[in-house]
């Protein structure tokens, strides 16, 4: 996907999301959004005002990951 898609959306705590993650899709609760450079989700995140990015925690298995706006799509 381009940088920058999806970037309109407006998602905070609280949130469900859904994404596609290895070949099927999760859904989950936006538990925060990040933006500056920190470890989260069992990784470093690179993110910044400009380009945040969003701790989601898994309806399914529990587990908190770390997803570009690009990557989420918010549950109605």
């Amino acid at each position: 996907m381009a940088k920058g898609q999806g970037g309109g959306k407006k998602l905070k705590k609280g949130d469900k999301v859904a994404w596609r993650s290895h070949g099927s899709e999760a859904e989950g609760t936006v538990e925060k959004k990040i933006t500056e450079r920190t470890e989260a989700g069992g990784r470093t995140v690179d993110a910044s005002p400009d380009d945040p990015q969003y701790q989601v925690r898994s309806d399914k298995s529990g587990r908190s990951a770390v997803h570009k706006p690009s990557a989420l799509r918010k549950k109605e």
